[in-house]
Protein backbone atom coordinates (compact mmCIF):
# COMPACT_ATOMS: atom_id res chain seq x y z
CA UNK A 1 0.00 0.00 0.00
CA UNK A 2 1.31 3.42 -0.91
CA UNK A 3 2.12 5.70 2.02
CA UNK A 4 -0.41 8.35 0.93
CA UNK A 5 -3.21 5.79 0.74
CA UNK A 6 -2.31 4.36 4.14
CA UNK A 7 -2.15 7.84 5.69
CA UNK A 8 -5.54 8.82 4.23
CA UNK A 9 -7.13 5.59 5.43
CA UNK A 10 -5.80 6.16 8.95
CA UNK A 11 -6.81 9.84 9.02
CA UNK A 12 -10.31 8.93 7.81
CA UNK A 13 -10.86 6.69 10.84
CA UNK A 14 -11.07 9.78 13.02
CA UNK A 15 -13.81 12.40 13.27
CA UNK A 16 -11.30 15.20 13.65
CA UNK A 17 -10.19 17.42 10.81
CA UNK A 18 -6.65 16.59 9.65
CA UNK A 19 -4.61 19.23 7.86
CA UNK A 20 -1.12 18.73 6.43
CA UNK A 21 1.27 21.43 5.31
CA UNK A 22 4.73 21.60 3.86
CA UNK A 23 5.04 25.40 3.81
CA UNK A 24 3.60 28.19 5.97
CA UNK A 25 0.10 29.11 4.80
CA UNK A 26 -0.43 25.81 3.01
CA UNK A 27 -3.03 23.64 4.75
CA UNK A 28 -4.33 20.65 2.82
CA UNK A 29 -6.95 18.08 3.74
CA UNK A 30 -5.13 15.05 5.15
CA UNK A 31 -8.10 12.84 4.31
CA UNK A 32 -7.83 13.55 0.58
CA UNK A 33 -5.31 11.56 -1.48
CA UNK A 34 -5.42 14.16 -4.26
CA UNK A 35 -4.67 16.98 -1.83
CA UNK A 36 -1.72 15.06 -0.40
CA UNK A 37 -0.39 14.36 -3.88
CA UNK A 38 -0.49 18.12 -4.39
CA UNK A 39 2.01 18.52 -1.55
CA UNK A 40 4.67 16.96 -3.76
CA UNK A 41 6.43 15.93 -0.56
CA UNK A 42 9.57 14.04 -1.36
CA UNK A 43 11.45 11.79 0.98
CA UNK A 44 12.83 13.79 3.89
CA UNK A 45 10.32 16.62 3.57
CA UNK A 46 9.28 18.11 6.91
CA UNK A 47 5.50 18.18 7.25
CA UNK A 48 3.27 19.86 9.79
CA UNK A 49 0.12 18.14 11.04
CA UNK A 50 -2.81 20.07 12.47
CA UNK A 51 -5.62 18.05 13.99
CA UNK A 52 -8.77 19.47 15.55
CA UNK A 53 -11.93 17.81 16.71
CA UNK A 54 -13.39 15.43 19.27
CA UNK A 55 -10.68 12.78 18.93
CA UNK A 56 -7.78 15.06 18.03
CA UNK A 57 -5.21 13.67 20.46
CA UNK A 58 -5.81 10.06 19.39
CA UNK A 59 -5.66 11.08 15.72
CA UNK A 60 -2.49 13.12 16.16
CA UNK A 61 -0.78 10.32 18.10
CA UNK A 62 -1.72 7.68 15.52
CA UNK A 63 -0.72 9.78 12.51
CA UNK A 64 2.57 10.93 14.04
CA UNK A 65 3.41 7.32 14.89
CA UNK A 66 2.52 6.26 11.34
CA UNK A 67 4.87 8.87 9.86
CA UNK A 68 7.67 7.98 12.30
CA UNK A 69 7.33 4.28 11.46
CA UNK A 70 7.34 5.06 7.75
CA UNK A 71 10.57 6.99 8.14
CA UNK A 72 12.15 4.17 10.16
CA UNK A 73 11.16 1.62 7.51
CA UNK A 74 12.63 3.74 4.72
CA UNK A 75 15.88 4.21 6.61
CA UNK A 76 16.13 0.45 7.21
CA UNK A 77 15.57 -0.22 3.51
CA UNK A 78 18.34 2.22 2.61
CA UNK A 79 20.81 0.46 4.91
CA UNK A 80 19.98 -2.87 3.27
CA UNK A 81 20.80 -1.61 -0.23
Amino acid sequence: MRPITAFVEMASRFQSQVLVSKEPGQRLNGKSPLALLGLAAEKGTQLTLEVSGPDEQAALDALAEFLANLRTEEEAEERET
